[in-house]
C-alpha cells in the first residue's frame, strides 16, 4: 500500500490538507491496519466539504481504492454499498434491480459515505436526509478493529453513529433501505414573486415530490422552481401557466444564471427514471458552478417564511456574493448529530463566488439575521456560529461527546473542528 499526494486539497481548493502522508488502502485489512497504528487519522470522501471536516496533521485517507461492492436485496428492500463508492455508482446497479431510493442529493459525485456522516439531503416535504435511510453499517475503530452495527440490533444509539462526523470511526460499508423503483418528471417555473412563495410557501413545497427554489437576492423574486414529480403523483398534473405569477420555463435551465443546462438532469416535464431526475446535475457532467464557496443553514420548518424575510432584509448585502441561494425542506430525522433532528426544516443553501472574505461577512450577516429562528448549519459546509451557540441546537450533543471519548480515548479520529464543537470542554470559538 503505497501513500500517495492525491487529495491535498478539497474539491473546492479553498482547505489545503495539513496530512503527513495520504493513503489509499486497496482492501479493508490495510485499512485496519493503517486505522491501529496511526496517531490521527480521516477519512475524505470525495472532498465535497467546504469546511475544515476532513482535515488532519496525521494521516488523510481515501476510501475510492475499495473493491466496489454493490449488493441489492430485493426481498428486504435494502442495498449495500462499499462506502467508498459515489451515488452515481450505485443508482445503475439499484434500477437494474427494480429499486430506489427515497432521494437523492443535487449532486451524484459525492461519496456515500461522506455524504450519510455529514448528514447531507435532497429536497421533499416527505424525505428525510440521506442518512435517514441507513439501516446498518460497518466501521473500523481505532484500534482497528472492525465493528457492525444496525438499527435493529443497537436501538437508540444507532443514531448516533451514522451522522458521526467520521469521529467514531472509518466506515467501511452501509446498508441503505430502499423504495420501488420510480420515475420522474422535471418542471420548472420562472420569476415567482418573492410575496407569493412567502404567502404560498407550503403550498409550493407541497406541488412536488421535490421542490426546489433559487434566488439571487438581486430582485424580490424566486427566479427558478424546481418541482420534481413522481409519476402519478396524487394532486392532479403540474401547475399550469402563470402559477403564483411565475411561468413554466420555455427550455431546460441551469439554477446559476448563465451556465449551460446541458449539465442539469431531463426537464420539461419528460419522465425519466428516479436517479436521473432527483438529482439537479448529471454525474458525468460538471457539478455546480465549479469556481465556488457554500454555505447552508436549516431551520424550523414552521420558521421558513420568517428565515426567508429575514434574508430579504440584507438581500443588497448578500447579492455581490452569491451566485444562487437554494431553499429547500425535509422531514425529520432521529438522527443525534443531523441537521435535521426532531424537526422538519427548511434548508437555506447558499452557493458563494470564491471569495472568502466576503463569504466571512455575509455570513456572520446571515447569522445574525437568523439566530432568533436556532439554525443548524451543514456540517461540511462554511458556517461560524460558536460552539456555545450549537450546543444549545443539538439536545443529543453531550451524548455524543461522551460516546465519541469512549469509542475513541485517545482523540485518533479527531481533528479541531471536531474537539471545537463535540467536546463538552471546547473553546467557544469560531471554525
Amino acid at each position: 500500500m503505497a501513500s500517495s499526494a492525491r487529495w491535498r486539497s478539497n474539491w473546492a481548493g479553498n482547505v489545503r490538507y495539513r496530512a503527513a502522508r495520504c493513503h489509499r488502502p486497496a482492501s479493508v485489512p490495510q485499512l485496519q491496519r493503517l486505522v491501529a497504528r496511526a496517531r490521527q487519522i480521516r477519512a475524505a470522501g470525495t472532498g465535497h466539504s467546504f469546511s475544515a471536516l476532513a482535515d488532519t496533521a496525521g494521516d488523510l485517507v481515501t476510501l475510492s481504492g475499495l473493491a466496489p461492492r454493490v449488493r441489492a436485496d430485493a426481498e428486504r428492500g435494502t442495498v449495500t454499498v462499499s462506502a467508498g463508492l459515489r451515488y452515481a455508482d450505485i443508482t445503475g446497479p439499484l434500477r437494474a434491480a427494480g429499486l430506489a431510493l427515497p432521494n437523492l442529493a443535487s449532486l451524484p459525485h459525492v461519496s456515500v459515505a461522506g455524504a450519510v456522516a455529514t448528514g447531507s439531503h435532497g429536497s421533499g416535504d416527505g424525505c428525510g436526509s440521506l442518512a435517514a435511510a441507513v439501516s446498518g453499517l460497518e466501521l473500523v475503530t481505532a484500534s482497528g478493529d472492525l465493528a457492525r452495527l444496525s438499527r435493529d440490533s443497537h436501538g437508540g444509539q444507532f443514531d448516533a453513529f451514522v451522522v458521526s462526523l467520521g469521529a467514531l470511526g472509518i466506515v467501511t460499508r452501509l446498508t441503505l433501505d430502499t423504495v420501488p423503483a420510480f420515475e420522474v418528471s422535471q418542471h420548472v417555473y420562472e420569476d415567482l414573486p418573492l410575496e407569493q412563495v412567502a404567502g404560498h410557501f407550503d403550498e409550493i413545497t407541497a406541488s412536488g415530490y421535490s421542490v426546489s427554489l433559487f434566488t439571487t437576492w438581486r430582485r424580490p423574486r424566486v427566479f427558478q422552481a424546481w418541482l420534481k414529480r413522481r409519476t402519478g403523483q396524487p394532486g392532479g398534473p403540474p401547475p399550469g401557466p402563470g402559477w403564483l405569477g411565475g411561468r413554466p420555463a420555455s427550455q431546460p435551465r441551469h439554477p446559476i444564471p448563465g451556465l449551460p443546462a446541458a449539465h442539469c438532469t431531463g426537464q420539461l416535464g419528460v419522465p425519466g427514471p428516479w436517479d436521473e431526475r432527483l438529482p439537479h446535475f448529471r454525474p458525468d457532467a460538471v457539478p455546480s458552478a465549479g469556481a465556488e464557496l457554500q454555505s447552508e443553514y436549516l431551520l424550523p420548518r414552521a420558521a421558513a417564511v420568517r428565515g426567508l424575510r429575514a434574508l430579504d432584509q440584507v438581500a443588497a448585502e448578500l447579492a455581490p456574493v452569491v451566485q444562487v441561494c437554494e431553499i429547500r425542506t425535509l422531514a425529520a430525522d432521529r438522527l443525534w448529530l443531523s441537521p435535521g433532528y426532531q424537526r422538519a426544516s427548511a434548508a437555506f443553501h447558499f452557493t458563494w463566488a470564491a471569495d472568502p472574505a466576503a463569504v466571512t461577512r455575509a455570513m456572520a450577516l446571515i447569522e445574525a439575521q437568523l439566530e432568533p429562528l436556532a439554525p443548524r448549519p451543514h456540517w461540511g459546509k462554511l458556517f461560524g456560529i460558536s460552539p456555545r451557540a450549537l450546543a444549545g441546537r443539538y439536545p443529543r450533543l453531550p451524548d455524543f461527546g461522551q460516546l465519541m471519548t469512549r469509542w475513541d480515548p485517545d482523540g485518533k479520529f479527531r481533528n479541531e473542528l471536531l474537539e471545537r464543537y463535540l467536546l463538552p470542554a471546547g473553546p467557544d470559538s469560531h471554525p
